[in-house]
């Protein structure tokens, strides 16, 4: 008897334009480039039509990365690698404001915020949102900003993690068990806006942090934003199949990331949650022709526009290695840098036609795209590699990295889309329209708050308890 083979069930992608409140973001020297608007960071009106233009073509979200200083502090200036950049939280209400259903995916560090402050901040524009906005926890790595923020360094890696497990669970008790659900009354006859008896302090005394509370604001949409968190380190995976709802990861192929997601979503069952629940989004930069050889000759073009230092900058930022320091001609793969030869494998694999690696090798890799994936083609190649994404490292969608803006995101709305909806890849808009950013991440009406299988869901208040 022939067995039925079904047809594999296709995921719909969740797809996020990843930005920064500066000028080039993941392509160091792009803003020389003709087209690119990125230099406009600073105007409002920048940042409300491309969230409009990201609205209208549904896109989940706008996820914004951040910095609190450069690594090396002289060719990050001349080159504009994310330098100058601004607080990405402030502009969130007035994109909010002009659009509807869009999510906002904020960068905010737990190392040099006190999470009173923070829960307010993000309570505040939760409000202001109707609850769109998610928030990506990182936990600092930067020397240069732990020494502007009353520092001589920043703690060692394990401890940033331990100081950040403290803290979600301090904000969990102010966003969650702080007020009732239905604290604030509003009874014009009695003369009570807010039941005393629905609100209360959290006491939270520990090693890192001591917040007697209440929360000052009351409860938000979301109560606790989406949670959100970039981090494959041992103890960076403990602590996003813990709490975070949607991890951001980063790699030039598949294989790269596919070892940490099958690493995170094996933890996330140990914690009681559904390891399916958990969503992954890739890194990836798509430059896109009518074909093969114009997407080729336009990846070409803004490679000329590139910069070396910028690239050299950003490379010591995320990793903290100083390229500059090697030869010209020397290859990479045989240094005694274990991080270089293992950052450099990992590209090769993913670039075997490059027959020598050098400083200058990896510059023009990282010049268009960054850490994540760069993928040239037109719109139906750079659908296969997002489906080869899905099946070869189990994403479940991608934060979508610019070489200009707005461009590169027009060249995705109008070419790219078309053909991802086309396969089934994509959906035709919002599953909740006006809804918040967590019902459409889980593509569920009344998905508002935290899920039942997240640890910190206990935390929460209810109406009847």
């Amino acid at each position: 008897m022939a067995i039925e083979v079904l047809p594999k069930t296709k995921k719909s992608l969740i797809l996020n334009a990843f930005v920064e409140m500066c000028s080039g973001h993941q392509s160091p020297g792009l803003w020389r480039h003709p087209e690119d608007q990125s230099h406009r960071f600073n105007d409002l009106e920048y940042w409300t039509s491309l969230a409009q233009r990201l609205e209208a073509a549904k896109f989940h979200g706008m996820f914004i990365a951040d910095v609190l200083g450069p690594k090396n502090l002289e060719p990050a200036i001349v080159s504009a690698a994310q330098w100058p950049v601004n607080e990405p939280l402030a502009a969130i209400p007035a994109m909010a404001a002009v659009t509807r259903s869009l999510g906002f995916g904020v960068t905010v560090a737990t190392t040099y915020e006190q999470p009173y402050h923070l829960a307010r901040r993000l309570s505040t524009v939760d409000h202001l949102t109707k609850g769109r906005v998610g928030w990506n926890i990182v936990t600092g790595y930067l020397d240069s900003a732990a020494r502007n923020l009353g520092h001589m360094e920043q703690p060692q890696h394990d401890e940033r993690y331990a100081i950040a497990e403290e803290y979600l669970e301090v904000m969990y008790k102010l966003f969650e068990s702080s007020w009732r659900d239905d604290a604030v009354i509003r009874d014009a006859k009695t003369g009570v806006y807010t039941d005393p008896t629905r609100v209360r302090e959290i006491n939270h005394v520990g090693k890192y942090f001591n917040v007697p509370g209440p929360h000052i604001c009351q409860p938000s949409p979301q109560r606790t934003p989406l949670l959100l968190q970039a981090g494959t380190s041992s103890s960076g995976k403990r602590f996003a199949a813990k709490n975070a709802e949607a991890i951001f990861v980063a790699g030039h192929s598949p294989s790269v990331v596919k070892k940490s997601i099958e690493d995170i979503r094996t933890q996330a069952k140990e914690f009681g949650r559904d390891e399916k629940s958990v969503k992954f989004l890739a890194m990836i930069c798509p430059v896109i022709g009518k074909t093969e050889e114009e997407a080729k000759a336009k990846y070409e073009e803004y490679l000329t526009y590139g910069s070396e230092d910028g690239a050299f900058a950003l490379f010591g930022g995320w990793t903290g290695i100083d390229l500059a320091k090697y030869g010209d001609d020397e290859e990479l793969r045989h240094v005694e840098s274990n991080a270089i030869r293992s950052a450099v494998e990992g590209w090769s694999k993913a670039s075997p036609g490059v027959p020598k690696w050098t400083k200058h090798t990896v510059a023009r890799h990282l010049m268009v795209g960054g850490l994540g994936a760069t993928v040239v083609g037109t719109p139906a190649q750079v659908a296969d590699e997002f489906e080869r994404w899905v099946d070869e490292g189990d994403v479940d969608g991608f934060n979508i990295a610019y070489a200009i803006t707005p461009g590169s995101f027009i060249d995705v709305i109008e070419f790219l889309l078309p053909e991802l909806r086309k396969r089934g890849l994509f959906w035709d808009d919002y599953e909740v329209p006006g809804g918040t950013y967590r019902e459409n991440i889980y593509r569920k009406e009344g998905q508002t708050g935290l899920p039942s299988d997240h640890p910190a869901h206990g935390y929460r208040w209810k109406a009847d308890t």
